[in-house]
């Protein structure tokens, strides 16, 4: 999670629910996140909406005074649900422009509780990784066994040989926030072929 330059800073991507989901829990634990990151000196990119966890998200680093910078498509700007305090706030052309764009500016990710859309944004990056597009850890913030239905999924699909065991490993899960940003600063990403059985392919 290291960036080498004097110049250059930390930032870490959340992926987080633009609802704030029915357990308080997870507001607390957003809080939580939003605050060790200003503490730590690790800047946050987000989605860059004002509502939900990301909005909560985004408010406290603010208030802590850490650095946010938001991705947002410019349909979703246009419904009014941008968040208009950043420190920084791209406006792109697409989804699949703020998700590239997001992992660009990013050292690591970490998703929060959220839904089909926190999935999707996860697992694109989870599986460049697998393919060695990248070398950033990707981490779970199992707030109240909020990932224990996916984690159980995940345990099945190495099980079935459709999902490396070193692969699987690499989607780290802790409980708390100061438990997932040390376990992402312990983070060395394994050397493994993606492909399960390439022998007998060829």
């Amino acid at each position: 999670m290291t960036r080498t330059g004097s110049l250059l800073r930390v930032r870490l991507c959340i992926f987080c629910g633009s609802s704030p989901g029915a357990r308080p829990d997870y507001a607390t634990a957003t809080e939580e996140l939003a605050q060790l990151l200003a503490q730590r000196g690790i800047g946050v990119v987000y989605g860059g909406a004002s509502v939900g966890l990301m909005g909560l998200l985004a408010d406290t680093a603010l208030a802590a005074g850490g650095e946010v910078i938001g991705v947002i498509p410019a349909a979703l700007e246009a419904k009014e649900i941008a968040h208009t305090g950043l420190t920084d706030l791209r406006v792109v052309g697409s989804m699949h422009e703020r998700k590239a764009l997001m992992a660009e500016l990013s050292d690591g990710f970490i998703a929060l509780p959220g839904g089909s859309g926190t999935l999707e944004e996860l697992f694109e990056v989870f599986t460049w990784s697998q393919l060695g597009l990248h070398r950033k850890a990707c981490a779970l913030l199992n707030v109240a066994g909020y990932y224990a239905g996916l984690e159980a999924f995940l345990d099945h699909a190495v099980q079935e040989r459709f999902l490396r065991p070193e692969h699987r490993a690499m989607l780290l899960r802790e409980d708390t926030p100061a438990a997932v940003l040390d376990a992402l600063e312990r983070f060395e990403p394994p050397v493994v072929d993606k492909w399960l059985d390439r022998a007998a392919q060829t």
